[in-house]
C-alpha cells in the first residue's frame, strides 16, 4: 500500500456485535496496512453475538436443547463464512483482546473511526446509550476526520452531538442506515417463521403504546435527526441490481460489490447492513488513504502523496 499507515478506532460492546460489521472492517483496513484498534466500555475483551456466529437458536425449534443444532433459517442469517473465518482470526488479535476503555478515548490519537451495530438489545444499548461514547463520537465528527458507520451504528452517530453547534452529529449530512423495510422483514421472520418466543430479536428498540409502527425502527430514529427527510437515502429503482440491493437476499463479497449501497457524504461514509460490508470497508479505506488531516485548518486535504 502507498498510503502511509492509519490508525483507526472501532468502539464495540461488550456483547453482541454483528461480527460481519467489525471483522470484515478489521481485515481489510490491516491488509492495506493499517492499524486498527478496539475500545470497549470497560477495556474487557468483547464477544460478538453468538447467534449470528452459530446460527443456532433462530429457527422456530431453536429453544430445544437437541433439536437447535438443525439449521434452516440460522444457516442463511448468521454470518457468512468469509466473516465467520475473519472473526475467529480477529479473536487472536492483540488490538481486540485489549481493547482500550471509552473514558480514555481521545481524538487526537485516531485518524478514522468507524462504528460498526449489531441489533441484539441485550448488549447494543450499552454502546448506543453510552453518554462517554456520545461525545467522543459527536467531537470526532467536528474534526474532520473521516468517520464509516454501519447499521446501527449509524444510531450511535445520530445520538452523538456536535461540541460546536449542539446539533446531531449527522446534522447537514446525507446518510443511509438499516432501512425499516430490512428491519421489519427481519422482525417479521422471527415473529412467524423462526425465534417466536422472542419475535423481538431482530429489534433493538421496540415501539411503545400509542407510537406508529416503525418509529423506534433505525431508518426513523436517524431521520428524525437529519437537517431534512431526503437526507436518508435508500436504493431506487433507477440503480443498477436494484432488486440485488434492495431484496435482503444478498451479500456483497470482494469479488461480487452488485449487492451493495454505499453513501458517502464528504468525510462520512454508512451503510445499511452485513451485506454492504466488503464495499463499505474498502470505501473507508479509500477514503482514509486520501486525505491527510491537518489540525490546524481543521479540514481534509488531498494527499499530497
Amino acid at each position: 500500500m502507498s498510503a502511509a499507515q492509519k490508525t483507526v478506532l472501532i468502539p464495540i460492546p461488550n456483547l453482541d456485535f454483528d461480527p460481519s460489521e467489525v471483522a470484515i472492517p478489521w481485515r481489510v483496513l490491516s491488509d492495506r496496512g493499517h492499524r486498527v484498534l478496539f475500545a470497549t466500555p470497560d477495556g474487557a475483551c468483547a464477544q460478538a453475538d453468538p447467534l449470528m456466529l452459530s446460527g443456532e437458536g433462530l429457527d422456530a425449534w431453536g429453544f430445544i436443547p437437541l433439536l437447535k443444532k438443525i439449521k434452516l433459517l440460522g444457516l442463511a442469517l448468521r454470518a457468512n463464512a468469509t466473516a465467520r473465518a475473519a472473526y475467529a482470526e480477529l479473536q487472536g488479535a492483540p488490538a481486540f483482546q485489549a481493547p482500550l476503555r471509552y473514558a480514555d478515548l481521545q481524538v487526537a490519537d485516531f485518524d478514522g473511526l468507524l462504528l460498526p451495530g449489531g441489533h441484539r438489545a441485550r448488549g447494543m444499548r450499552a454502546y448506543l446509550e453510552d453518554a462517554t461514547l456520545q461525545q467522543f463520537v459527536g467531537a470526532f465528527f467536528d474534526s474532520s476526520k473521516p468517520v464509516a458507520a454501519i447499521c446501527h451504528g449509524v444510531v450511535l452517530a445520530a445520538r452523538s452531538h456536535s461540541p460546536q453547534s449542539g446539533k446531531s452529529a449527522l446534522y447537514g449530512r446525507q446518510t443511509t442506515a438499516l432501512t425499516w423495510k430490512l428491519e421489519r422483514s427481519a422482525w417479521h421472520l422471527m415473529k412467524f417463521l423462526g425465534r417466536f418466543w422472542d419475535p423481538a430479536y431482530y429489534r433493538t428498540y421496540v415501539e411503545q403504546a400509542g407510537e406508529a409502527a416503525g418509529y423506534r425502527s433505525v431508518q426513523a430514529e436517524v431521520t428524525r435527526v437529519l437537517a431534512r427527510s431526503e437526507d436518508f437515502i435508500d436504493v431506487t429503482p433507477d440503480l443498477p441490481h436494484f432488486f440485488r440491493k434492495s431484496s435482503g437476499l444478498f451479500r456483497d463479497s470482494v469479488a461480487d460489490g452488485r449487492p451493495a449501497f454505499v453513501v458517502t457524504d464528504g468525510n462520512y461514509v454508512s451503510a445499511r447492513w452485513p451485506g454492504d460490508v466488503h464495499h463499505f470497508a474498502s470505501t473507508f479505506a479509500q477514503l482514509l488513504e486520501a486525505a491527510d488531516y491537518h489540525p490546524d485548518q481543521g479540514k481534509m486535504h488531498p494527499s499530497d502523496r
